[in-house]
């Protein structure tokens, strides 16, 4: 491995704030972004799928994991999920440190970590800063609401396990405020971009 550590800002943001895009404009700029919820994704048809069904039976089919299946499993159970957890995020975590390896090896002075439960996991701790993205609770319902199969309940579950959105602001180092045009989202991002390689400058200098 050679070079130096790249500056690693965590991107994060509740449900319907528009993190996805914005993680995209990072990506753009010739940022490497990681993907927790595509690792996750990836992990549910390959290394995970024989742990889960030994500890899940039946929550896979056809060589991967049947998400309704494990979901419907798991569902308001805080000892099941942390059973779940316990076997899914040590492997997200590889795939993690294997990107970040990757970067440093190719020298890359900034990475993007997407990260949907930053604040809620702890996951703030491996970050040199941190975007949060947000936009004005109706909004932010109204996304919501647009993607296939969002329910009411839904919607009340999955905005109850994340924490409020004014206190990842106030905990946020940047916020991108994604309840306008994409350029304007665009321009945020490039303005982080700036500032955090100012800031990388002060750290490799000291």
């Amino acid at each position: 491995m050679s070079g130096e550590k790249p500056f690693v800002l965590c991107l994060t943001g509740s449900l319907g704030m528009g993190k996805s895009r914005t993680a995209s404009f990072f990506a753009e700029a010739g940022v490497p972004v990681h993907d927790s919820d595509a690792t996750v994704h990836e992990l549910y048809e390959g290394e995970a799928v024989p742990l889960i069904e030994r500890a899940f039976p039946g929550a896979t089919a056809a060589g991967k994991v049947d998400r309704a299946k494990l979901a419907a499993m798991v569902l308001g159970d805080a000892a099941t999920i942390a059973k779940l957890e316990a076997i899914v995020h040590p492997l997200v975590a590889a795939v993690r440190d294997r990107f970040l390896a990757d970067a440093q090896a190719r020298g890359a002075p900034v990475v993007v970590l997407d990260v949907p439960l930053l604040f809620e996991t702890g996951g703030e701790r491996g970050c040199d800063a941190v975007v949060v993205v947000s936009a004005p609770a109706q909004m932010q319902r109204q996304r919501a609401f647009e993607r296939p199969g969002m329910t009411e309940a839904k919607f009340a579950a999955l905005v109850a396990k994340q924490m409020p959105d004014a206190e990842k602001r106030r905990r946020a180092d940047f916020i991108v405020d994604s309840s306008q045009s994409f350029e304007h989202a665009r321009a945020q991002v490039r303005d982080i971009l700036q500032a955090v390689a100012k800031m990388h400058g002060r750290a490799a200098d000291s």
